[in-house]
């Protein structure tokens, strides 16, 4: 829960891995952060605030908010997917612990997300049937799914 919640000025922190891709996957990186929860109402306020700014800039013109939305809850989505296995592949292929403590906020993130969307119903069952008691067989106690 932040505490500069009203601020927003924003800079480059590095160009690390830097490629082209969806334009939605920085702002879901920085807003739904795999080690700190920003309030829902927050990011909701923030993403507009992209929008806005990105739209008088001539980009994404034409996108309506709802569209922006749904971009950045399914880009979110594949991201925290990816990193809940690269998360579980350091520890158990690398013995490196350190990222376990963050696989259940990223896990909330996708169950919270994904039960917007009733076209994800299957995957979401599957997930629950299959990764999660799999994640619970194969982490420490604390740190499952």
């Amino acid at each position: 829960e932040g505490d500069n919640a009203d601020v927003f000025e924003l800079g480059v922190i590095d160009f690390q891995d830097a490629v082209h891709g969806p334009y939605s996957y920085d702002l879901v990186s920085l807003l739904r952060d795999c080690y700190i929860r920003w309030q829902p109402e927050q990011v909701a306020s923030w993403g507009r605030y992209y929008l806005a700014a990105a739209q008088s800039q001539g980009l994404l013109s034409g996108l309506a908010e709802a569209a922006f939305f749904r971009d950045f809850d399914l880009m979110g989505l594949q991201r925290h997917l990816k990193v809940m296995g690269i998360f579980c592949r350091l520890y158990l292929r690398d013995n490196k612990s350190q990222y376990l403590a963050d696989i259940p906020l990223v896990s909330k993130y996708f169950l919270e997300v994904s039960s917007r969307y009733p076209e994800l119903g299957n995957f979401v069952e599957w997930f629950q049937r299959r990764v999660i008691p799999t994640a619970q067989e194969k982490l420490p106690k604390q740190q499952a799914l």
